[in-house]
This record gives C-alpha cells, sequence and structure tokens, in this order.
C-alpha cells in the first residue's frame, strides 16, 4: 500500500496538521476543500488508520497522526534537500571533480587556479591525483578523473586538448660537470655522458620530444637511470649519476650540486596542455574553464602563453 503515497499527500497532510482546520489548509493549498478532503482520506486509506478525529467543532490529530506529521516534516525536507542538491550537481555547483596532473605543472599556476575554483564552488570537492602524462590520459579516458594536466600529450581522437604554455628545454648538468660554468650549451656536449631521465612508459611523445635536442646533436642519449619525478631526477644529477635535459619549469627548485644551462639553437619546446573528455558537455566542466585565469597560466622564465583551445587531437 505505501507504493501509492506521493509526496503531495504528505504536503496536504502537514497543512491540515498545521491548521487543523481543512478550509483553512485548502485556501494555503489554493485548491477546494473536497478534493483535499479525499487527498486525506485517501491518505489513512493507504495507511491504514485514522490521522485526525473530526468532528462538527474541530480537527485534531490523533496519536498516529502526531507520529506521522513528525515524519512527514522530515521525508518531504530530506525530499526537497536532495532535489535542490541534485539541481546544485546538474549545474555544477556541488558534487566530485577529479584532476590529474603533472608535477612540473605546479610552477605554471594550476594549483592557484584550483584554489580559485574552490573558492567560487565551496560545495565541489576537487580531488587532486599526481601521475604521469599517460596515467592521467589512461584515467581519463576510463572516466576515473574528469580533467588533466599534462606535458606534451599525444593527440587523441576523444581528447580535447589546449595548450596553457609552452617553454624551452633546459641542460641539467651537476655542477662539477666540464660545462656547469657555460652560459649556454650544444647538446652534442653531453654525447658521452649518462643520462637520469623519465621510462618511456611515462609517456612517449613527451619522452621523444624531451630529449629531441639530443637527436638533432646526432647522438641517443644513454638512459642509465630512470625515476618517476623531476624532483628526483635533479637530486640524481646533483649526487653525480648523470645529466639530464627538462622542462625549464621543472627546475625551478634546483638542488646543491646541480646547474641548468640553456641550450644553443632553436629546439621543439615543450606544451603543458589541459586535456578533457570531448564529448564532457557537463556544466562543471564549463564552470571551471570559466574561473578567471583558468586557462592563464603564471609564466615561468622562458614560458609562452599556449592557444585558447586547440580542439580535440
Amino acid at each position: 500500500m505505501a507504493a501509492h503515497l506521493e509526496l503531495r499527500h504528505l504536503r496536504y497532510f502537514v497543512e491540515v496538521a498545521q491548521e487543523l482546520h481543512f478550509g483553512r489548509a485548502a485556501e494555503l493549498l489554493r485548491m477546494a476543500q473536497p478534493p483535499l478532503s479525499q487527498q486525506i482520506r485517501k491518505l489513512e486509506e493507504i495507511i491504514g488508520t485514522p490521522l485526525f478525529d473530526r468532528t462538527s467543532r474541530r480537527v485534531v490529530l490523533t496519536e498516529a497522526g502526531v507520529a506521522f506529521l513528525e515524519r512527514s516534516r522530515r521525508l518531504l525536507g530530506q525530499a526537497a534537500s536532495d532535489v535542490d542538491e541534485a539541481a546544485r550537481i546538474g549545474r555544477g555547483e556541488q558534487g566530485r571533480f577529479d584532476i590529474g596532473f603533472i608535477t612540473s605543472a605546479i610552477p605554471l599556476g594550476i594549483t592557484e587556479r584550483i584554489r580559485a575554483f574552490r573558492s567560487l564552488y565551496p560545495a565541489v570537492h576537487v580531488q587532486l591525483h599526481e601521475g604521469f602524462t599517460s596515467l592521467i590520459l589512461d584515467r581519463l579516458l576510463a572516466r576515473e578523473i574528469d580533467m588533466g594536466v599534462v606535458r606534451d600529450s599525444e593527440p587523441h581522437p576523444a581528447i580535447t586538448m589546449t595548450t596553457l604554455a609552452t617553454e624551452p628545454f633546459v641542460a641539467v648538468v651537476p655542477s662539477d660537470h666540464a660545462a656547469a660554468g657555460l652560459t649556454v650549451l650544444d647538446a652534442g656536449m653531453l654525447r658521452e655522458d649518462p643520462f637520469v631521465f623519465y621510462p618511456r612508459t611515462a609517456g612517449e611523445r613527451a619522452y621523444l620530444r624531451n630529449l629531441e635536442p639530443c637527436r638533432q646533436a646526432d647522438f641517443e642519449p644513454r638512459v642509465v637511470q630512470e625515476a618517476s619525478s623531476w624532483v628526483t631526477i635533479l637530486h640524481l644529477v646533483g649526487a653525480g649519476l648523470g645529466v639530464s635535459i627538462a622542462p625549464a619549469s621543472a627546475t625551478l627548485n634546483l638542488p646543491a650540486g646541480v646547474r641548468t644551462i640553456p641550450l644553443a639553437g632553436a629546439h621543439p619546446r615543450s606544451e603543458v596542455q589541459l586535456v578533457q573528455r570531448a564529448n564532457d558537455r557537463r556544466a562543471i566542466i564549463g564552470n571551471f574553464l570559466r574561473v578567471p585565469g583558468s586557462l592563464t597560466p603564471t609564466l615561468t622564465p622562458g614560458a609562452e602563453p599556449g592557444s585558447v583551445d586547440e580542439g580535440s587531437g
């Protein structure tokens, strides 16, 4: 029987219970009194017990009516809250927003943009996920995250990419390296040095682009040590395990014993990109992109702003 219970029955009941007068309750509900009386009788049939004692002079709640009034108010309040929550989620003002990011994008201001979004939409729970470019793309396609900040990503037909910034690569050497005192370095001078670098699985395009200065100098770098973050790579270089070539923003906080040197000649630049699913039209995505400065990076030395939108890969 409870399957036939509707929210309107509860609203009618609460109004009569508060007024204890069918005529006044009908006026407040903007309906005629006979239909209201019929709906209350229907509600009592559904529940299986009277909710009101009616006489010609007064209307009072039964013991069951008193108990049901409290529960009806709670159910109506919960329903209104649920409707409001669904509407807020639909408008992108509430819910969860998962963002994947590469650590080297932090100096370009991605965390400041996320803080600005949180201040505008405090009911949205923003969760950050650190990872390689390849991992972020995989999680984006698997719908485990909503958006990502990556570097030198491979194009993909299901992903829209926006270039936030481009920046140069620099040589990274120990401070006691023979080239440490130079103001500019030809990549060919690193030909005989062992390299410390990311694993190739972190992102094929990023791997190749990062080491392109070596290939332009006609040598294939000899990677003797892999590491999962630029922080680790820089420390390993400082420990004398090898040299590296890195995006400029990844080297802003150098550990002791490490030098960076601009590369001579024209080389490919690293691209920091904002990625999202091409068919994702949810309001929460649009809200993030409309946050002032969300597509404007904090430009580090040598960095330049990217295009506003490159479209899908």
